[in-house]
Parts: C-alpha cells; sequence; structure tokens
C-alpha cells in the first residue's frame, strides 16, 4: 500500500479549515500551520469581562453553502452541535432624517414597508427586483461558485456564456435598484450591501444583488455562541480524518525547487523546514506572493490590482442593555454617494460615515452577561496607502489613524443619539478596537483590506488571481482574493474548487457530490409532469401566425 501524500495547508482561516478537512477525508497527510494562537482567522472571537464579540463576520448567509460544506465531510451543522438562530428582522435601518425601516424575510411585513415609502405599485416592482436577484444568486451558485475558471476560454464555455448578460456584470448594483425603487431612500435600502464585497454600491456590479436577495428569501442566520462556533465545528471534523494544527507557527517562506518548478514545503520563522508533496496558501494572497514566495511579476502584478477596503472597528462592552438597537442596524449617510467616495477614491473614513452596528445579546444571550449587551461597530474606511502611510505617518495622504478613529468613535456617537436617542457614550465600559493597521499586523492582510482584492469585472472569473500557481507546480490557493471571492460562504464554496482540482490534477475520485438543490420525492404526487399538449399548443401557434402572415400579404 502507497504511503499518503502530504500537504500542508498555510494558515487556518475558513478556507484553510476546510479544504484540511476535505483533503483529510480524500485520504491525505494534512497539516495546517498557523500564524495566530486561534483557527478562523478573521473569523475568530475577542472575549471581555463575560462579553463576547465576533471580530469579523457577525451574520451568516448563503445557509445552504455551510450546509453543503459539512454533507461533504459526512456530517452536517446540527450534529457538530452548531445552532442556528434567526435573525428578524434583517436590519434596522436608520436615516437622518429621523426615520428607519425594517428588511424583513416576512413578505406581508415587506408589502408594507415598501408601499410605505413606494406607493401602491411599489411593491410590484419590488417582487421583479426580487425576481432579478434570484436570477442573479441561482446563475452564480450553479456557473460561478461551482466552476473553475482557469482561463480566459473559461468564461466562452457553452454552460456559462448566456448567463452573463442576465448576471448585469457591467452595470452597478445603484443602477439596477434605480430601475425598480423611485425613491432615493430605498435604493440605498437595497444597495448598501455591496460593502459586504468591499464595494461602493456606485461601482460594485449588479451581480451582488445576490446577497440582498438571499437575506431576504433565505434570511440572516447567527450561530450560537458565535461565528467561530462553524470554523471550530469543521476544525473537529478534520481532526476526525487527521489533520494536524500546529497553532503560533509563523511561516516565513514557501519553499520550491529551483529545477523542477514545484513546492516542496515551508520554512518556518522558527528555522524548521516541513516537506510536503503540496502546498495549500490560505494566507493572503497578495502577502504571500509578496512574502513567501521569491520576487515575480504576479506579485507585482497582485499588489497593483484594486483592493478592498478596510474597517474602524469597535468593540464594547456596555453597562446595560440598549433596547433601542436591534441585532443588525444599519446608519446611512445623508451624503450616501460622497461617503462611498472618501473610501474608495480618497481612502479616507468619511466625512460622515455609514456604518454598521451589531448587538450579538440581542439574538444569543451568551453574547453578554444578564442585564448587559455586547456591540460591535463596523466602520467602512480606505484601505492603506503604501510607504510611510501604511503607519499613518504621511500628512499629504491624511491618513492620521489615530486622529481617524476619534473621528469615527465620535461620529457613531452622534449619530446614534441624534437618531435613536441613545447615548452609547455613558454606557461603555471598555473598549477594543480594529484599524487597518491591526488588520494588516495581525491577519498578514495587504494595505489592511479586510476583504481581499476587489470584486470589480476585471478582477472576478478568469480575471481573479487562479486557485493554482501559473508557474510553481504542487502549488494550490483559496480564500478572499482567489476565485470565487471574498465571504464566509463564498471562500467555502471556493474551498471545494480548489480541493477538487487537486484532486483532478493527481487523477483521483472526489469523495463528495457536485452539489446543487435536491428536491424530495415521496410518491406519484411529486413526479415532474410536463404541460399537458405543449408540442400540439406550440404547431398550433405557428399555424396561426402563418395564416396570419399569408393573409396580410393577400389583403395588400
Amino acid at each position: 500500500m502507497s504511503k499518503p501524500k502530504s500537504v500542508i495547508v498555510v494558515g487556518a482561516g475558513a478556507g484553510g479549515i476546510a479544504s484540511a478537512a476535505r483533503l483529510a477525508k480524500a485520504g491525505f497527510r494534512v497539516t495546517v500551520i498557523e500564524k495566530n494562537d486561534h483557527t478562523g482567522g478573521r473569523c475568530s472571537l475577542i472575549h471581555h469581562d463575560g462579553h463576547r464579540f465576533d471580530q469579523g463576520p457577525s451574520l451568516l448567509l448563503l445557509p445552504d453553502l455551510f450546509r453543503e460544506a459539512f454533507i461533504d465531510l459526512d456530517t452536517s451543522l446540527e450534529a457538530e452541535g452548531v445552532e442556528l438562530l434567526k435573525c428578524d428582522p434583517n436590519y434596522n435601518i436608520w436615516f437622518g432624517d429621523g426615520e428607519n425601516i425594517e428588511l424583513s424575510t416576512d413578505v406581508s411585513k415587506m408589502k408594507k414597508e415598501i408601499e410605505r415609502w413606494e406607493g401602491k405599485d411599489g411593491f410590484e416592482r419590488y417582487l421583479d427586483w426580487m425576481r432579478e436577484a434570484h436570477v442573479h444568486y441561482e446563475a452564480s451558485v450553479v456557473h460561478v461558485l461551482r466552476k473553475n475558471f482557469a482561463s480566459i476560454w473559461a468564461m466562452a464555455r457553452p454552460s456559462f456564456l448566456p448567463y452573463l448578460p442576465a448576471l448585469h456584470p457591467f452595470e452597478s448594483i445603484w443602477a439596477r435598484a434605480a430601475r425598480y425603487f423611485k425613491t432615493e431612500r430605498l435604493r440605498r435600502a437595497f444597495t448598501f450591501g455591496s460593502m459586504y464585497m468591499g464595494m461602493s454600491p456606485f461601482d460594485a456590479p449588479g451581480t451582488y444583488s445576490l446577497l440582498q436577495y438571499t437575506e431576504l428569501a433565505e434570511g440572516i442566520w447567527y450561530p450560537r455562541g458565535g461565528f467561530h462556533k462553524v470554523l471550530d465545528a469543521l476544525v473537529r471534523v478534520g481532526e476526525r480524518f487527521g489533520v494536524e494544527y500546529r497553532l503560533s507557527s509563523p511561516v516565513a517562506q514557501i519553499n520550491t525547487d529551483f529545477h523542477s518548478k514545484r513546492a516542496t514545503g515551508v520554512t518556518l520563522k522558527s528555522g524548521e523546514a516541513l516537506n510536503a508533496d503540496i502546498v495549500l496558501v490560505n494566507a493572503d494572497l497578495v502577502y504571500a506572493y509578496n512574502q513567501l514566495l521569491p520576487h515575480s511579476d504576479q506579485a507585482s502584478a497582485l499588489s497593483k490590482k484594486s483592493a478592498s477596503c478596510s474597517s474602524i472597528s469597535f468593540y464594547w462592552s456596555m453597562d446595560t442593555v440598549i433596547p433601542e438597537l436591534h441585532t443588525h442596524n444599519v446608519f446611512l449617510a445623508d451624503d450616501y454617494k460622497d461617503s462611498f467616495d472618501d473610501i474608495f477614491k480618497r481612502q479616507l473614513i468619511p466625512k460622515e460615515p455609514s456604518f454598521y452596528v451589531n448587538v450579538p445579546s440581542r439574538v444569543d444571550p451568551t453574547a453578554a452577561p444578564v442585564g448587559r449587551d455586547s456591540v460591535v461597530v463596523l466602520v467602512p474606511c480606505g484601505h492603506l496607502l503604501e510607504g510611510p502611510a501604511s503607519r499613518g505617518l504621511n500628512p499629504s495622504s491624511s491618513q492620521d489613524w489615530n486622529a481617524m478613529v476619534n473621528k469615527a468613535r465620535g461620529a457613531v456617537f452622534d449619530m446614534v443619539l441624534s437618531r435613536t436617542g441613545v447615548n452609547l457614550k455613558s454606557h461603555i465600559v471598555n473598549e477594543v478596537i480594529n484599524t487597518p493597521s491591526s488588520w494588516k499586523e495581525r491577519f498578514n492582510l495587504d494595505k489592511g483590506a479586510i476583504l481581499g482584492l476587489s470584486h470589480s469585472f476585471f478582477n472576478v472569473l478568469s480575471f481573479r488571481p487562479k486557485t493554482k500557481h501559473s508557474e510553481i507546480s504542487n502549488l494550490y490557493f483559496v480564500g478572499a482574493s482567489t476565485h470565487p471571492g471574498t465571504g464566509v460562504p463564498i471562500v467555502l464554496a471556493g474551498s471545494k474548487i480548489t480541493t477538487g482540482q487537486i484532486l483532478d490534477d493527481l487523477g483521483m475520485v472526489k469523495p463528495w457530490t457536485a452539489g446543487g438543490h435536491i428536491t424530495r420525492s415521496v410518491s406519484s404526487l411529486d413526479q415532474i409532469g410536463s404541460t399537458p399538449f405543449d408540442l400540439s399548443r406550440t404547431i398550433l401557434a405557428l399555424l396561426l401566425l402563418l395564416a396570419l402572415s399569408l393573409y396580410l400579404s393577400t389583403s395588400r
């Protein structure tokens, strides 16, 4: 019996953890090397005196992709003790004029909310928008999230090309929303979600309305105990298959054989060398190309690609419950477009920022001591600029991060007070902060960009960095900046693509199904039949058209 091939996975983020478990199930000997003393990467937790905060993602979208990952590993979320709590409503959106609206999966509530601002015909236009977003969602899952785009020709394959126009990749989310919603209020309410991709709604491709669609059609969920519970469960599943985790072990370089041009393992910063047949990189892609691999034209090209935004994130332990704030709250700037221009064109914090406030203790009481709340505030801002600006030392860049943190904190206090009447400042007993610099230092994120590379059209599909190195064999990539893109569920889908590619390259069978929705069939009532007389009605319609054409031609 031949010895199983060995794999080293660099990084224990969502993509690394899921890939390790998949490869171990397929029979590989897998070791995960992680810089930090915890798994999960940005999907990790912060604790303080009984308060718990999600350091990164705080809402779970596209739940079917999470379920699929566990099913492929012969288990389920429920079997691993992961309980998903439904957040209802999805969001409360607060505007500067004192109004707020609720977004919900409850159709009756949405009908009233839409008609309140858009009139009686507004709900029909909302349903039309949902129909378009549904196409974006379903086509993307089938033709993008389940397929690799290893070359430019992959975009021309017959199974994908017909769907390209329907995805509206050349129009912005804002432009598509403006076709269906008449009021500025609802256009804003249905476009702010582009921030999940680290993009302005005025630049993000219309395709990404799929994110708001999944929120409204499938709901927003929160794992009891924090988002890390999902990744911790994947770690345990992988360990059952034999995955070894080595934490607090930063990697210094990926070792390559100059003559054969193949990856041979890694060297840790401690000096220890670890050999492997395959290296799979889950570290930030731009960081990996520039810091872990020999310098190349590819590394220079990646560094020049546009990056997503960063964030100033506050984690506040409160001394009381703040009932005015719900699980997910969005405060939108009055000057909506200019606030995004400040982030993406000037790499600053907006003069008046839009921001997101999460109160996990509202849906999961274990997130805070009894009678108290844990509050997370995410203020989107520009990423770090090159050179001295990355340390906040370049006056001409205006990236004075101490000043911007103070500005962000003050803006949050003022906007929450003016729009809800709550004085948050007087109830904070402890504060933890993440800035672009700390995101970069803690997680090796290039420029401190929390969502990796941008998702503009020429940064996705065949234009996005590949899941396999073009020159070094046995070297693969998974994560936010590789295909298919950012976000935990998208990265989980990418893990299935990359590990499938490894198995295909080795001529091995994939020990999981291709995936997709499975309908239930219990009896003959569930058999799918065709509409009666379809063919005859088609022939009849053609004959009628022919007769009409002959009639018109002879009557002239």
